[in-house]
């Protein structure tokens, strides 16, 4: 048999595959193979709501690939993404840069990933446990992607500690200086298991908050601190923490250390598609609170810690659950010690709409002229983005957890 097969344009990689699957979700993967294989991916919405069921949402929902989405790539790279499984952000990875080498335990989920990607040519998948691929992989990936991955592994590695183990397996391969390690995961600390969520892995109620004392638990999920100490003990010496809400698996807007939200964003709390659980209190009040104070980065839902130099964009919001002709991305970039706001399409149905806000700019700025009122500076970019010059003063503020926007004698159409 060869060791590489081919679905369209991606290649998988078969030599070092055991031969066998050691982690499988059973005959749902059958199903989700089936999906992918007689559907295009603007299609899957479709199934999504015909199943109504957790894998196939899981698996198949866009809002996945918004954890990526984000990363302001220019096209040239090449990125390593550890744990691919069926595929639920190598698209969005493989649609911005030049090559995508993946790696999965999981020859069924590998061949998910392969059929739902099969219209694209820079996707490699090799098949396999990562210790028998490491050695294989170049040292010059702009990217290495981990999401949902690093809290397995204590159970893939036989370290006496597996976490900082593989990490150092793993930094040698991001090019020097400039590489990126980027890592997903959930908060051990999260609010919602306070509230009442059960803990994403064990199903648990309280798990990770008690420190995954119960029996049984292969998984670990950290705080921020804990990450933290990771990181430099395995010499990071740059990383940026990232804040994906209301999770990273279904993201709608991702804050930063550097553009923290504000109280009355965190609206979007229940979130329990896989599972039931409880309501301990009121999590949006309770987030007013902890935005005030400025505990947010504590009891976030999830990290996207970045590891390397730190990124220019401070702040995404996904609008991918509008209409085709609406779905865009804001997303705000700090230059020179300016705030920059920016706005693309998601889809090419939408690239109408963003153009437009330049016309809106216009007409705005003629109808106001001679007024106090001026309108924030609109243009449109080479790549077909459009973006504005925002002031400080154009961001609504909060006072005592309620929203009480000041626009100064200021419209603009860069919001949110």
């Amino acid at each position: 048999m060869s060791d590489k097969e081919q679905i369209g344009g991606v290649v998988l990689d078969l030599s070092k595959y055991p031969g066998e699957d050691f982690y499988c979700d059973g005959s749902v993967e059958d199903e989700i193979l089936k999906i992918v294989k007689e559907n295009a991916p603007e299609d899957y919405a479709a199934e999504i709501l015909k199943r109504k069921d957790w894998p196939t949402l899981y698996h198949l929902s866009g809002f996945r690939g918004n954890i990526a989405g984000w990363i302001p790539f220019d096209g040239t790279e090449k990125v390593l993404e550890i744990g691919a499984g069926p595929g639920a952000v190598t698209g969005t990875i493989a649609s911005k840069v030049s090559r995508v080498d993946c790696v999965d335990l999981s020859k069924k989920r590998s061949l998910i990933n392969a059929y739902r990607n099969r219209e694209r040519d820079n996707v490699t998948i090799h098949v396999g446990n990562f210790a028998d691929i490491e050695p294989t992989l170049p040292d010059d990936y702009d990217y290495i992607f981990l999401i949902g991955v690093f809290e397995y592994f204590s159970h893939y590695i036989d370290a006496e500690d597996p976490f900082r183990a593989e990490l150092k397996k793993i930094f040698p391969h991001a090019k020097k200086s400039t590489g990126r390690i980027v890592i997903a995961i959930e908060n051990r600390l999260g609010l919602k298991y306070f509230a009442g969520a059960r803990e994403d892995h064990t199903g648990k109620f309280f798990d990770g908050i008690e420190n995954y004392e119960s029996a049984g638990a292969d998984v670990h999920t950290f705080s921020k601190p804990a990450l933290e100490k990771i990181f430099k003990d395995c010499g990071a010496s740059e990383y940026s923490f990232y804040y994906p809400y209301p999770d990273y698996k279904f993201p709608t807007a991702i804050y930063s250390d550097r553009r923290l939200p504000r109280g009355a964003e965190l609206s979007d709390n229940i979130r329990n598609f896989d599972r039931s659980r409880l309501l301990l209190f009121n999590e949006k009040l309770a987030y007013d609170g902890l935005a005030e104070d400025g505990l947010y980065p504590l009891f976030s839902n999830s990290f996207e810690a970045v590891i390397g130099p730190a990124l220019p964009v401070t702040y995404a919001r996904f609008s991918n659950d509008r209409a085709q002709k609406y779905r865009i991305l804001t997303e705000f970039r700090e230059e020179n010690g300016q705030v920059r706001v920016v706005k693309k399409a998601l889809v090419p149905e939408a690239k109408e709409h963003v153009e437009h806000l330049v016309t809106a700019f216009e007409e705005l700025k003629a109808r106001f002229s001679g007024t106090p009122l001026s309108v924030c500076p609109c243009r449109k970019e080479a790549d077909g983005e459009v973006s504005f010059d925002r002031a400080e003063r154009c961001v609504p503020s909060t006072t005592s957890g309620k929203r009480h926007a000041r626009w100064r004698q200021r419209t603009c159409l860069c919001g949110p």
